[in-house]
């Protein structure tokens, strides 16, 4: 078990005494709603029942340091206090950087002092680079671990404001390591509901808890592609937020519209309010500002027909929408590769009612979802990219640990 990876005598074996505290952070399958939560808009991810495991305990010092059982990564230590510089581009260790450092910005309301180190000790059993969440995860079970040994062991999570105000930081706080994503996955790891879909809506931050039919059964299997955030991937990453911008301010401008109450000709959220015809605006931008504001618009659509497929238990229309999603993904907004279409369409052709890249693209996983019935199936036919049967579980929790 991955819990047993960072248990109170591994910690000592690595540290030389016990943790008081233990973080369980959860990844996150984004059901569909892909490229639109930083353009403020509606996506419906679950948090996932495999997760960033982190035990930890308060030093005497300023000191962080960090080391997991995961092969290939090596310990990480700075100290916590800002500002907090960087590692090399795309180490693992400026996630650990951007919880403690957004935490330290944020002043010492959430308990967190400049000064205070700790020691933490990491295991996971979510898929590295796999578009899960795996590294939000870690930023998440690093801050709370943070404000944990600054409170002598446990941040108090039972607070539905504490976690959203938490996700909402935290997503800012991301970018430190360099990429401009949305809110999508620090809320999805704090906010997640068992059994459960989130409806994550921003401006303001919230979620909305939808009932996964209990007949119906998500499968994410792995294209052999690493989703990284780093170097190339993390360029094309952010020269779509940027394309997406423009293209949202280039539609307001063909609707002759001008800035409305102060909302600034970069809301999306002001501009779905108004009718307007989507092929008539695109069909007015270049070929690549058309094509990645056709994506949104069309994404943002899905997403609310997603969430009423999902109430109203309706399958083969909830697959449908899936599979559209994953052709704009790959046409419109250009994140797919020839690997991740072939594993979609392997899923559609062993009987799942839809299928698509999840997460950010360029590699990494998808998700497919089939009738109970016919799980097995779709589990043999995409047994060679190490499937797994994604459960929808809680949000990100914190004990205290009694020692000796």
């Amino acid at each position: 078990m991955t819990l047993d990876g960072v248990a109170p005598e591994r910690f000592r074996q690595t540290y030389g005494t016990l943790p008081t505290g233990l973080v369980r952070a959860p990844g996150r399958v984004n059901l569909i709603g892909e490229h639109i939560d930083y353009c403020g808009l509606s996506v419906l991810p679950m948090a996932l029942d495999r997760a960033v495991w982190m035990t930890f305990r308060a030093r005497d010092d300023d000191q962080v340091r960090v080391a997991t059982i995961e092969p290939g990564y090596e310990p990480v230590q700075f100290a916590a206090r800002s500002p907090i510089e960087p590692g090399p581009p795309g180490h693992w260790g400026n996630y650990l950087r951007a919880g403690v450092s957004t935490l330290l910005s944020a002043g010492n309301g959430d308990g967190l002092a400049s000064g205070i180190g700790f020691d933490a000790l990491v295991a996971t059993d979510l898929p590295v680079a796999s578009g899960l969440s795996s590294s939000s995860a870690l930023v998440v079970a690093t801050a709370v671990a943070a404000i944990g040994a600054g409170n002598g062991g446990e941040l108090d999570l039972t607070d539905a404001a504490t976690r959203l105000d938490l996700a909402g930081r935290l997503a800012a706080g991301e970018r430190y390591v360099g990429t401009a994503g949305g809110g999508m996955d620090q809320a999805a790891c704090l906010l997640g509901v068992a059994g459960c879909a989130l409806r994550i809506d921003f401006g303001p931050l919230s979620a909305t808890s939808i009932q996964i039919p209990t007949d119906w059964a998500l499968v994410v299997a792995h294209s052999g592609e690493r989703a990284e955030k780093s170097g190339s991937a993390q360029r094309v990453y952010n020269t779509r937020t940027e394309e997406a911008l423009g293209a949202v301010r280039v539609a307001w401008r063909v609707l002759g519209a001008e800035d409305r109450d102060g909302a600034g000709l970069e809301s999306y959220r002001e501009l779905l309010k108004v009718p307007f015809e989507l092929g008539v605006v695109s069909r007015q931008m270049d070929g690549a500002l058309g094509n990645r504001f056709t994506h949104i618009v069309s994404e943002a659509r899905r997403v609310g027909e997603a969430a009423s497929a999902v109430e109203a238990a309706d399958l083969a229309g909830f697959g449908e929408l899936l599979n559209a999603s994953h052709e704009s993904l790959k046409h419109d907004y250009e994140v797919s590769t020839p690997k991740l279409d072939a594993l979609v369409a392997r899923a559609i052709g062993a009987g799942a009612a839809g299928a698509r890249l999840t997460g950010a693209g360029l590699g990494g996983a998808i998700v497919a979802v089939t009738h109970g019935s016919e799980l097995d199936r779709l589990v043999d036919a995409l047994a060679d990219y190490d499937p797994f049967v994604a459960v929808a579980a809680d949000g990100a929790e914190s004990w205290t640990l009694s020692t000796p």
